[in-house]
């Protein structure tokens, strides 16, 4: 049974990947009733958890558009992830849906924008992020480097389009006028970077990589590597922060007496290098933990569900033999639960739930 604050909100969505699925499965997780149309030779994915919580419905939608227009014809949200002009040439763009029914909230998921001379051309997570000044701020003095994919597609395509649909949802239910959500990665990243525009036009922030305070230029906020080849990470920013780390990890010499001066920043680091190597990743544990000396182990993907705090918590859980996230941000008075796996429907099945 769905729960959750979305729950009763119908969201249909056209198959694509990246971004798209990911935010439907965020509706999902909080109880939103997400109905999948995927063509008809797509194959089962069992162990891709951003499918969870759908009907799937396989559809031509060359010859069976009429299916997909009476589904969008109940449901309050839409979401494609195609390039622009596709869904207009099956039958389906907003013109066409949005007249049939005019409080649909229609979220349109691309890299690059629906206008622009790059929206018509294919791309991908580094090179949406890379025209932004993201990329060029990531990574190793030597080279930018590809932040997996959650700075474009998932903080800057999912996270934005599911704040875009909510917010259309709340003024379609207002004024009765749903409209088109047009995110693009792109657009979304140069919003997520908004601080560090900031910080540039105060001068406090270089375009060199390794040289400021949150890229690793700052001896106090980085990774460092431990005897047993694992990697510890710091981030003492705030000088009381600072103090406590000093203390527990007996940094007494004065070298790190300053802590904001970057022109003492690369000698402080090779030090803070050579202690850190003195002790195992969980011998640093010990003394750091359970303090505010803001330092915690570099855990991988396999590591990470045995964490302390995230067990404590059940952040992550297994589901069908699967380790995956738990449904977040967490909701006091209508909490959700993990949706289950996808299974598979028609249109006909889902109409007659729906009413239609």
């Amino acid at each position: 049974m769905r729960q959750g604050p979305l729950k009763g909100l119908r969201v249909v969505e056209f198959a694509g990947i990246g971004p798209g699925p990911f935010a439907a499965m965020l509706l999902a997780d909080m109880g939103a009733d997400v109905v999948r149309i995927d063509r008809p030779e797509a194959r089962a994915r069992k162990a891709d958890v951003t499918l969870r919580g759908r009907r799937i419905i396989a559809l031509d939608l060359k010859t069976q558009a009429d299916q997909a227009l009476a589904l969008c014809d109940q449901a309050e949200v839409l979401i494609e992830g195609f390039r622009p002009g596709v869904m207009e040439r099956l039958g389906l763009g907003p013109e066409v849906v949005c007249a049939r029914n005019p409080k649909l909230v229609y979220g349109r998921m691309t890299g690059w924008g629906q206008s622009g001379p790059l929206s018509a051309y294919a791309g991908h997570d580094i090179d949406y992020i890379a025209i932004t000044g993201a990329l060029a701020a990531i990574g190793p003095a030597a080279k930018p480097v590809p932040p997996l994919n959650l700075v474009g597609d998932f903080g800057g395509g999912s996270l934005y389009l599911v704040m875009g649909i909510l917010a259309g949802v709340l003024e379609a239910r207002r004024s009765g006028q749903g409209q088109v959500v047009d995110c693009a990665i792109s657009d979304c990243v140069v919003n997520l970077m908004s601080m560090f525009h900031g910080m540039m036009a105060a001068g406090t922030w270089s375009t060199a990589r390794e040289a400021n305070l949150l890229d690793g230029g700052a001896p106090y906020y980085g990774t460092y590597e431990c005897a047993d080849g694992k990697f510890l990470a710091v981030g003492a920013l705030e000088p009381q922060f600072y103090a406590t780390l000093r203390k527990r990890a007996g940094l007494d010499d004065p070298a790190f007496d300053e802590q904001r001066d970057p022109k003492l920043w690369p000698a402080q680091k090779e030090k803070l290098a050579a202690i850190f190597r003195g002790r195992t990743r969980d011998e640093w544990c010990a003394l750091l933990d359970y303090s505010d000396a803001c330092a915690a182990p570099v855990l991988t993907l396999e590591e990470a569900p045995e964490n302390t705090h995230l067990k404590a918590r059940g952040s992550l859980v297994e589901q069908d033999g699967i380790m995956q996230s738990a449904p977040a941000p967490r909701f006091g008075g209508t909490p959700g639960v993990i949706p289950a796996r996808p299974v598979a429907a028609t249109a006909a099945d889902v109409l007659a739930g729906w009413g239609g």
